[in-house]
């Protein structure tokens, strides 16, 4: 019984104290959306050049899982069966001509 009663408290004071979503409500609206819209972007490229690649086991661990870009950009420039180059991506490009 002692033990029952031991491993309840201590679950209690690990959801207590180890709560991660307060640090979302202390941050701006203005940040979480910037970080929205950077996860949004780099997934949407990772899933569909999983998609084009025929690569199923990718396309549904960049679905599943949320890694704010990080296992997306791996992918793109990494793991994928034809790499993505910073050439392909437009916005990059623009970058480059407005600051000649």
């Amino acid at each position: 019984m002692f033990s029952k009663l031991a491993l309840i408290m201590q679950l209690m004071l690990f959801y207590t104290y180890m709560n991660y979503f307060d640090l979302l409500a202390q941050m701006p609206p203005f940040a979480l959306f910037i970080i929205f819209l950077w996860s949004l972007l780099w997934k949407g490229l990772a899933l569909w050049r999983a998609v084009r690649n025929e690569q199923r086991n990718w396309f549904i661990a960049l679905l599943v899982v949320n890694s704010i870009g990080i296992l997306e950009i791996a992918y793109l420039f990494g793991f994928a069966k034809k790499k993505m180059k910073l050439e392909e991506l437009k916005f990059w490009e623009l970058m480059q001509r407005s600051s000649s």
